[in-house]
Formats: C-alpha cells, sequence, structure tokens
C-alpha cells in the first residue's frame, strides 16, 4: 500500500497529461485505425480470392476480428517507455530522478499504466465493445464468453509488463549513446512484425512457430488476442499464461541488471 500511494500519483498525473494533449491522441487513433482498415481490405481480398475457407487456422470472420482485436490490445499494450528514458536522458532530467528517493523504473511503469488505462477508455472499450456487436449481428459468431474475456485480461495485463519491462532494457541504449530515434524506428517495425501484429504467427511454418515460442514477442500481442478467440484450452492455455508470467520475471531480472550495471557507471553533478 505504501508503494501504491507512492507512484500512483505518476499514473494519475500521466492519464491528466494525455487529456490535455487531446490532439496528438485523436491523430494516434486515427492512424491506428486506418491501418486497421487497410489490414481489413486486405485480408477481406486474400480471403475472397482463396479457395480456402480457413486460412492459418483462421476463418474470414475470425480474421475480421483478430485484426480489430489486434489493435484493441496494441493500442493498451504497446506503451513505449524508451522514449521517455531517452528523452530524460538527452535533456539531463534523469539526473533529477536519480537523485529522488524512488524506483525510476517503477515510476516508468506507473506511468505507463496511466497511460494504458487512459487508451482503454479512449478508444479501446468503445471499438471492442462495437466488435462485439458487429461479431454477433453480422458475423454470427456469438458474443465471446465471460471466461474468454476474463483470461484475455489477465493475459493482457501480463503483455503490458512483458512490453514495458523490454522496451526499458531497449531504452538503456540511451545511456551510451544520444541518438536512439533510429533505434527506435527498428524496434517498431520489428515489433509489429514480431508480435503478429502485420501476419498472425500462426501463418508461418511450424519451425519458425516453434522459434517464436521462445520469445517474448508473441506473449505481447498475438498471444492475448488468440486467447480472445478462444484459440488456445486446457493446458496449451496454462502453458501460454505460465510462459507470459516466466518472461515477466525474466525481464525484470534482465533490466534490473542492466540498470545497475548503467548506474554503477554514472555518474550525476548536482541537479
Amino acid at each position: 500500500m505504501k508503494r501504491l500511494r507512492v507512484y500512483l500519483p505518476f499514473a494519475v498525473n500521466e492519464i491528466k497529461t494525455q487529456m490535455a494533449y487531446k490532439g496528438a491522441f485523436y491523430l494516434f487513433i486515427f492512424i491506428s485505425t486506418f491501418s486497421s482498415f487497410v489490414s481489413y481490405f486486405l485480408w477481406s481480398a486474400i480471403y475472397g480470392s482463396s479457395a480456402d475457407a480457413i486460412l492459418g487456422g483462421l476463418s474470414r470472420g475470425e480474421m475480421t476480428v483478430y485484426i480489430f482485436m489486434v489493435y484493441v490490445t496494441s493500442s493498451v499494450v504497446c506503451i513505449s517507455i524508451s522514449e521517455w528514458v531517452s528523452e530524460d536522458v538527452v535533456k539531463g532530467t534523469v539526473a533529477m530522478q536519480l537523485i529522488k528517493p524512488l524506483d525510476y523504473r517503477l515510476s516508468l511503469i506507473a506511468r505507463a499504466l496511466g497511460q494504458m488505462v487512459y487508451r482503454f477508455i479512449l478508444p479501446a472499450v468503445f471499438i471492442w465493445i462495437g466488435l462485439e456487436l458487429y461479431k454477433f449481428f453480422v458475423l454470427g459468431l456469438g458474443f465471446t464468453s465471460i471466461g474468454n474475456i476474463a483470461l484475455y485480461v489477465c493475459s493482457c495485463l501480463m503483455s503490458f509488463l512483458i512490453f514495458v519491462l523490454f522496451d526499458f532494457c531497449v531504452g538503456m541504449v540511451a545511456f551510451f549513446t544520444s541518438y536512439v530515434f533510429g533505434l527506435y524506428m527498428v524496434k517498431e517495425a520489428l515489433m509489429s512484425f514480431l508480435t503478429g501484429q502485420l501476419i498472425p504467427l500462426s501463418f508461418f511454418p511450424e519451425a519458425v512457430q516453434q522459434v517464436f515460442d521462445f520469445l517474448p514477442f508473441s506473449s505481447m500481442i498475438y498471444a492475448p488476442v488468440m486467447i480472445y478467440l478462444g484459440k488456445y484450452q486446457g493446458t496449451e492455455l496454462l502453458w501460454i499464461l505460465l510462459r507470459q508470467l516466466i518472461w515477466v520475471l525474466l525481464l525484470y531480472g534482465l533490466g534490473t541488471l542492466i540498470w545497475n550495471r548503467v548506474t554503477k557507471r554514472l555518474v550525476v553533478l548536482g541537479g
């Protein structure tokens, strides 16, 4: 409870910041939804020209749900804290952060949590509700069960931690170079591919899918969306959730190791 009282204001202030700069947020919504509809029409053309009703284990209706749930999931999970780290390093404000009796990484995670809550309220939850209505009345797939929704939310929370902890490790590069924009662009391109945002990972060969299973990226977006679609059951579902938990612990440990090495070499002169 003491930690909650200390770090909760970071989340609350981030929500207020997002509400203050509505123009940038609406631009983010427009770009994201536009790319989602581009993917929708692209996959509609692919299914329309294919003789098979099911591709990569997904029917045409399931692919529609997959596309828009990827948007909902990525909007609340993919909060890039590496940008904040690089900004603090370049501007020198990291000095003020380090002389405070606070855990710098936890403060970043708290800020990311506030942004996640804001993105969920606007617009993810409304798109989610609209997708459920479209899924029931147009696609005829029925509403998603409460159990699947609960498992999806649980998986999303771990996906959020996996993403921000991994991004924290990426952000540590800023302490060694003052220019991280190029690395950020490379990271975004690779993440959109490896997390299943562009192409569902089930479309890849079996050997490649097994490689993806040993990487944290499939646990960020692909896993929770497939849980939402009900593609994982029984022991396989338990393994997916356990794998996410393992990656949370591993990335937290890796981030701690890197952070300790960075702070040992870092010297703060004044504030």
